[in-house]
């Protein structure tokens, strides 16, 4: 079958091998390029580690702090409060103890896909040397703070996943850069990171190129399903094909509803600072717990990102929430380069209320599949939902439960 593949990030990159691993004749289309969007400069951990959804009780809780702290760990913009209130009240209806208890279940179904999926593609592509195994730390600087955080990381241990408990010496031993503003920490043996999420990205696409996997940049406007599938574009004439598969990210939504699939998908926007050449920082990712960022040692150098921010694809960046993200780095890492060395970024992480990407069939036929909306995931899980992505397009019973992945769940 000609497949199109709408999408030249993470997913729509390892779908488009997963379908060419089955013989399919496949396009990826997109707008820029391949890496454009969130693809580019994520933060680079494999999270499948990982459990827990956004919607949570205790974040709700802090809603009203979030509309008084514009460069707090999550904003939302003044100028889209009223358009992200409909995907506000959804996230209140997912954070309900039950639907909170089944979107966990899910996350730890498709989580325990992610590393398997991601070790057969890097070894299918050569790509191994890519991905690092080191483990990742979630570093807190109150013992009090670490004492609340217990319960999450048991729920975690019950799901199979490993934790190590770490006081403040150990916590230094491993990583030396970290100051004494850090009390503690939670050790995941089991947690990796790539060598560079813009280098992975663009090294799934030049192996797709390379076993002739067709690339087109042009802007998609919308899918027509009748006897063959239409895609149809901003000016040039439609492209026919058997099947189509939406991965666009963040500029998913308008696509799936042009054939009849509305979707609650919004943007959390994520800013982030990296310092080219500034290596010797870290050996393994760090999560600082309460300040809403990260720091990853690429092996292009120190990211440090994070910094959720609601306010849609439109709205101009706010980089005053980077530098204040630096300013709380300042704290925990030691000898930081300055905030004028550095290289910042926006991206959009294409968000889903419940914390669970849309992957399935469109309502009206077999032949549109979506895949997206991974939110802070589209790394870790584009393995595994390209192995999905081909299971739908043979008819096959992907390896779960996917109704709680379903585009007609809302």
């Amino acid at each position: 079958m000609k497949i199109a593949v709408l999408g030249a990030g993470l997913v729509g990159l390892a779908s488009a091998h997963a379908l060419a691993d089955e013989g399919h004749s496949v396009v990826i289309i997109d707008r820029e390029g391949p890496a454009a969007g969130a693809s580019r400069g994520n933060a680079g951990w494999l999270a499948h580690t990982d459990i827990d959804p956004i919607a949570h009780p205790k974040m709700l809780r802090q809603v009203p702090k979030f509309l008084t702290d514009p460069l707090g760990p999550l904003a939302i913009r003044r100028e889209y409060i009223l358009p992200i209130l409909p995907w506000l009240a959804r996230l209140l209806i997912a954070s309900r103890p039950s639907n909170l208890a089944r979107s966990i279940d899910a996350i730890i179904a498709i989580q325990s896909l992610a590393l398997p999926a991601w070790n057969q593609l890097s070894t299918q592509l050569g790509m191994e040397k890519m991905i690092h195994r080191r483990g990742g730390l979630f570093a807190f600087e109150t013992h009090d703070a670490f004492r609340e955080a217990l319960p999450h990381f048991k729920r975690q241990e019950a799901a199979g996943i490993r934790v190590e408990y770490l006081d403040a010496p150990e916590v230094r031993q491993m990583e030396p850069a970290v100051t004494n503003a850090i009390s503690g920490a939670a050790f995941f043996p089991d947690a990796a990171h790539v060598s560079d999420p813009h280098l992975v990205t663009m090294a799934l696409y030049e192996a797709a190129r390379a076993r002739n996997i067709d690339f087109l940049q042009a802007h998609v406007r919308a899918i027509e399903v009748g006897k063959t599938v239409a895609v149809r574009f901003e000016g040039r004439d439609p492209m026919m094909v058997d099947r189509a598969v939406v991965a666009m990210g963040a500029w998913s939504k308008p696509i799936a509803a042009s054939v009849g699939d509305h979707v609650p998908l919004d943007t959390e926007r994520g800013y982030n600072i990296s310092f080219p050449g500034s290596t010797r920082y870290l050996n393994r990712p760090v999560s600082f717990q309460g300040s809403g960022f990260v720091a990853t040692p690429l092996d292009t150098g120190l990211r440090l990102g994070g910094a959720v921010e609601l306010g849609g694809l439109k709205l101009p960046p706010n980089h005053a929430r980077t530098r204040a993200l630096y300013t709380k780095a300042e704290r925990f890492i030691q000898d930081l380069p300055s905030f004028d060395q550095g290289r910042v970024w926006m991206g959009f992480r294409p968000s889903i209320p419940d914390s669970l990407p849309v992957i399935g069939y469109s309502q009206h036929s077999r032949a549109v599949v979506h895949a997206f909306g991974h939110g802070h995931y589209g790394l870790t899980q584009s393995a595994a939902t390209g192995k999905i992505v081909a299971d739908l397009i043979a008819g096959r019973a992907p390896p779960i439960d996917l109704s709680r992945f379903s585009p007609q769940r809302f």
